[in-house]
């Protein structure tokens, strides 16, 4: 399993907007009730042991983002991997397709 190994999950800031984002999502269709999906938020976010600011990686996740087409928060991600010599973790499959281009060590399946 991906998090059986004891090492340091950091995330960018806005990674608390997108799992809020989520769990309005779930409760919205129906899926989840208000209170399982705050249970869901609270899980992901203690999944995280540190939160990076993002103010600093925005100039190169700008210059990311235009050279790959591909939304500037994604490409923080990117970047907070890349600096760290992280391997990063996505469903996402054109992020994915991105960080192996790029030399970023990237897992995860296709796109949900």
């Amino acid at each position: 399993m991906l998090l059986d190994k004891p090492e340091c999950i950091m995330a960018p800031r806005h990674f608390l907007e997108e799992m809020g984002n989520v769990a309005w999502r779930y409760a919205a269709i129906g899926g989840l009730s208000e209170e399982d999906a705050l249970c869901l938020f609270w899980n992901a976010a203690e999944l995280v042991d540190y939160y990076a600011d993002t103010e600093p990686l925005l100039t190169e996740a700008i210059h990311e983002a235009i050279l790959n087409n591909h939304p500037v928060y994604d490409m923080i991600y990117l970047v907070l991997a890349r600096r760290n010599a992280a391997t990063l973790f996505t469903l996402d499959k054109k992020l994915r397709t991105i960080c192996e281009s790029s030399g970023v060590n990237c897992i995860g399946m296709g796109r949900l």
